[in-house]
């Protein structure tokens, strides 16, 4: 990490929860490039998809807190 980046991390943590969170959002989307322009209506036929399955007994669920467990297990 450069020097500046490591001169504003403790700058930055006085910032309130929902300006680090806006901040953050911010930077992962400079990570990614712009969105394609067909993007948007291809996620949106994705989540009516996953949607239809979920709700026609195709696809079972789970508990988040479960996946993050298992996640956090995973990547300790």
């Amino acid at each position: 990490m450069t020097a500046l980046a490591e001169k504003l991390k403790p700058q930055l943590t006085t910032l309130s929860a929902a300006d680090r969170a806006e901040l953050a959002s911010y930077l992962l989307e400079s990570l990614d490039g712009p969105a394609e322009a067909d993007a948007a209506p291809a996620w949106d036929a994705e989540l009516i998809r996953r949607a239809e399955e979920v709700r026609s007994g195709r696809a079972q669920g789970r508990p988040a807190s479960e996946v993050f467990a298992e996640l956090r297990k995973r990547h300790s």
